[in-house]
């Protein structure tokens, strides 16, 4: 047995006695690199992002087709008011319902803060915060089945690295503070696709800031990741950290350009690291493309949706539901 199996059955085992330890968490967690249910079982997502502040009388149809299409997870567009029409408490609750029914984990993201520091309008992550404080009454309770994306691509352009570390510091200890125990999940720099290696290399150090070790680490895949090595260098670097990170976002190109969908697909399912594709309908002209259904109808599949539902590496092949939803049992 090599040295690399030996840390690999001792990291198991590890995880094992853990489990044991600790039959049944409150709400998600991170263990040894991997997030944790609250029925003690390794989550890997498979699911889809849904346009909720930009469609929202789509969403609760866009949540049972997903569910009946396999999806195991759904990763929610909500606007803290800045960009796009508010998106209220009775709303969130309605999503977090929705999708409780249908057997499906929530990922909570704010959306006014992509491209913040290229974007003029684009919010701070300061702005995203107030919204999430608003939204504790509703999203308390609800850790078994909530995960909350504190901003989506929240810096690029002007904004530094620093900053990015920063803006994330500052709200996840504000998060802890209000009493908010959901796993986090943080964007990477550069419109999430972290091109200057900014999550990659100081994810750990922003890891070790949040007392309960809970988050969960999220790379968008477009351009930059048009090529297998991209995609598997990145994927390697946080295995070899064991930190958990899933794959938010991605698509088969973007605006044109190549994106390496099929290494995503395959090294994902050997690495068990989870995956949400962009997005179920209503795509801009220009990245059309990316649509997953035609017309927000689950019967009606793209090719991008027949690849990312049917085929190799897809959604029905490798999506397993939390138990959670029964129970545990």
């Amino acid at each position: 047995m090599g040295m690399h199996a030996v840390r690999t059955w001792a990291g198991s085992l590890g995880l094992a006695f853990a489990l044991l330890a600790t039959p049944a968490f409150a709400g998600f967690s991170v263990h040894d690199g991997r997030l944790i249910d609250a029925c003690g079982d390794v989550f890997v997502m498979r699911g889809v992002n849904l346009p909720h502040a930009w469609k929202p009388r789509a969403t609760g149809k866009a949540i049972r087709e997903t569910a009946k299409l396999g999806s195991n997870t759904v990763r929610v567009v909500l606007s803290d008011g800045t960009r796009w029409r508010r998106t209220s408490p009775h709303a969130v609750r309605r999503i977090i319902a929705r999708a409780r029914r249908a057997g499906q984990v929530v990922i909570l993201e704010v959306h006014d803060t992509t491209g913040y520091g290229l974007e003029p309008k684009a919010a701070h992550i300061g702005v995203a915060l107030a919204y999430w404080t608003k939204l504790e009454p509703v999203l308390r309770g609800q850790e078994d089945y909530v995960l909350v994306n504190i901003g989506n691509e929240p810096t690029a352009g002007t904004a530094t690295p620093q900053q990015w570390l920063e803006a994330h510091r500052t709200a996840i200890v504000a998060l802890r503070a209000l009493g908010l125990r959901h796993t986090l999940v943080i964007d990477a720099h550069d419109y999430g696709q972290d091109s200057s290696g900014t999550m990659r290399d100081r994810a750990a150090e922003l890891f070790a800031i949040d007392p309960l070790r809970n988050l969960v680490f999220d790379v968008h895949m477009y351009e930059v990741y048009g090529e297998a090595q991209a995609v598997e260098s990145y994927l390697r670097a946080f295995e070899a950290a064991r930190l958990p990170l899933i794959v938010g976002e991605f698509g088969p190109d973007h605006r044109g350009q190549a994106v390496d969908e099929e290494a995503i697909f395959r090294l994902s399912g050997a690495m068990g690291v989870g995956y949400l594709g962009w997005s179920w309908s209503g795509n801009a002209p220009e990245v059309a493309d990316l649509d997953l259904v035609e017309r927000f109808d689950g019967r009606r599949l793209t090719p991008w949706g027949r690849r990312f539902f049917d085929g190799a590496g897809g959604v029905r092949e490798t999506s397993r539901r939390s138990r959670v939803f029964s129970g545990c049992r």
